[in-house]
This record gives structure tokens, sequence and C-alpha cells, in this order.
């Protein structure tokens, strides 16, 4: 276990596109590593990043020894499945010893979108104020099939995720794309328009 365990690091489930630079290092670096190996070692690190992932989605706030408690017992599953990869528990390390746990949904994130796209998957995350009926998500997936990056993809994936600070509308994340469609973006844009003409309008009036 790393010198760094006792020391406690809060991690917070990260929204899709909060993967920072660091993280996105970190992710590239792991898939490469078990893609270099062999497919069945990238197959094995995404099942136990899945695994992590899980945790983390229901229980946001674990100190650095618990994350790595998790992933050397509880990733894999009882005693009867193998050991968890030298790969995934070398991607915890590091990130436990230079005190970067907080970027782990970034860097699983992160490696989730180049197994994906290895795979020949979209992923398409659909964002909106509530969740949407399963017509909807239908009608939205026939759509997108027909878009020039689903034509490349083997499989599509949508998944709705519910954020009632966009206000309404829809905010579609792919790849390394984003198409803002939400109300609080109209809203933003709508205030920056109305900033620029107040501050041109003040300029305008003398100073006595």
């Amino acid at each position: 276990m790393p010198s760094s365990a006792s020391r406690s690091v809060v991690v917070h489930a990260a929204s899709r596109r909060a993967a920072s630079t660091i993280a996105t290092k970190y992710s590239s670096a792991v898939y490469n590593a078990a893609l270099a190996k062999s497919p069945a070692t990238l197959d094995k690190v995404a099942s136990e990043l899945g695994a992590i992932s899980s945790v983390l989605t229901t229980s946001p706030e674990l100190t650095e020894y618990t994350v790595l408690d998790t992933l050397f017992s509880k990733s894999a599953g009882n005693a009867k499945n193998a050991a968890v990869s030298d790969i995934t528990k070398n991607l915890f390390t590091v990130l436990a010893d230079n005190g970067r746990l907080g970027e782990t949904p970034g860097v699983i994130e992160g490696f989730n979108e180049l197994f994906a796209e290895y795979k020949g998957e979209l992923n398409v995350v659909v964002t909106s104020a509530t969740p949407l009926t399963k017509e909807i998500l239908s009608r939205l997936e026939t759509s997108l099939k027909q878009s020039q990056a689903a034509s490349k993809s083997k499989v599509l994936k949508v998944t709705n995720k519910v954020n009632p600070t966009i206000l309404g509308g829809l905010v579609v994340d792919f790849g390394d794309k984003s198409i803002d469609l939400s109300v609080q973006s109209r809203v933003n844009k709508l205030n920056q328009v109305l900033q620029r003409v107040l501050s041109h309008i003040f300029s305008l009036v003398p100073i006595s």
C-alpha cells in the first residue's frame, strides 16, 4: 500500500466533461499499456475500472485507503476470480502516490472513451433537465444513427443523464464534441448580450 494511504482524499463523481488534462494523460497511459500487452488484458482492465467506477458512483466520498482496498479486493469479486491486473494496480498506486486519486472519475471516463473507440462504439450522452421518455430516446437514437459520426461506428449507445441546472432543452455529448441546446445556455448567451449592450450604453453616458 502506498505511503500516502493514511491521508484522506475526497473523490467526487465528475461530469462527463470534467476530465482534466492530467486525467487524460493517465487514461491514455493505462489504455496504451493494456492494449500493448494484449486485447484480453485491455478487456480485463476495462472490467476492473468499471467495478471501481460503480463504487465511486454509489459512494462518492472515499479515502485513498478505501479506494485502493476496494480495488484490490471487491473489484475481484471473490477468491475464485482472477487477481486484479498489474496495470490496474499500478495505475491506482501511482495516482495515490502522486496525490491524484481525485482524478479517478476523469481517468476512468477517458479510458472508457478510448475503449469504446477501440470496439467501434459511439457513446452518446444526452443530458436533460428531467428524464426523457423511451419514445424520445428512441427518436433521438434514430436521428443520431443518420449522423456522420455514427456511420463510422459499429454500435451506437445512447445514455440519458439528468441535470436540472440546464433548466430545459438538451446537451448532447459524443466523442470530443458537445452540442449545447439547453435553456441555460440560451440564458447565458442572452445575459452576455445584455451585458455588452449595457456596457456600451454606460460608455456613452458622460461622467459628471
